[in-house]
């Protein structure tokens, strides 16, 4: 097991890998589709060309394998690996628009022990060890306080309508309008990192994916973590990487998001 001071050179040493990258993040904006991938995704020359770099400097400085979103790499039951997502919200930037992000996590024995999230289009750097603080740009976030659903903005993930996956867009939508109901806003931005980073920071109430992608979770799930909020899938079970779906959120917003997530029903029922 890692110690305190182990984990933060880790980070450090990450977190500089991740800032040499960002100027190549940054140029590369509106980049075209260079991979086609399942279910209209795709990848960008640039998302390629990130993985590839950071991976190659975080194996040679740190010694630790790494898996990417492109590439995969090392076993994600490893005892300790980087999980890295290069850019997080690839529609966005390719669109260009600015909510994309670099996301990077430590697993340790499948848990994420810290995690970094890097805006370079907004300047914002999230860190966060295990055991917290949340860091913004070097600086502390306050930690999480209970908060009602009906005073906070919650983030969702993105869907179709029509679609019939793991969470149906009529169940998603049936979903959606409970928690319309009562939160005070609803927002779809497009980037499950950038959303959960936002609720470390306490700028969002909550956020829930629909994904199941351990690069696009484990980064959040270490700051949100570390910032006291509560993080399970939609079904209230402890989040783990395996889990299908993701709701981090502050405490008192997550157990109220629960209740009226459940309230839609089975998303079975949906099909």
């Amino acid at each position: 097991m890692l110690d305190s001071h182990q984990l933060a050179e880790l980070l450090g040493t990450a977190a500089g890998i991740l800032d040499a990258a960002s100027s190549q993040f940054v140029n590369g904006h509106r980049a075209d589709s260079a991979v086609e991938k399942k279910g209209n995704d795709f990848a960008t020359d640039v998302d390629l060309a990130l993985e590839k770099r950071i991976t190659a400097e975080l194996t040679r400085l740190t010694g630790i394998g790494v898996h990417g979103e492109e590439f995969g790499g090392e076993a994600l039951d490893a005892a300790q690996v980087w999980v890295l997502d290069p850019i997080d919200g690839t529609f966005n930037y390719a669109a260009g628009l600015p909510m994309a992000a670099m996301l990077l996590a430590l697993l340790v024995d499948g848990e994420p022990v810290l995690g970094l999230t890097w805006l370079p289009f907004t300047a914002q750097r999230y860190t966060a060890l295990v055991d917290g603080p949340v860091h913004c740009n070097d600086q502390p976030v306050e930690k999480l306080r209970p908060a009602a659903l009906a005073d906070v903005v919650v983030a969702t993930g993105t869907y179709n309508i029509d679609s019939r996956g793991r969470y149906p867009g009529r169940y998603r939508a049936a979903m959606l309008a409970n928690l319309s109901r009562e939160c005070s806003r609803m927002r779809m931005h497009g980037s499950t990192g950038i959303d959960f980073a936002y609720v470390a920071a306490g700028i969002l109430g909550g956020a829930i994916s629909f994904g199941h992608h351990v690069w696009d979770h484990a980064a959040g799930v270490a700051l949100v973590r570390a910032a006291g909020g509560v993080v399970t899938d939609l079904a209230g079970k402890p989040w783990t990487i395996e889990s299908p779906s993701a709701l981090v959120a502050a405490p008192g917003v997550h157990e109220r998001m629960l209740e009226l997530i459940g309230a839609a029903g089975d998303p079975e029922d949906y099909r």
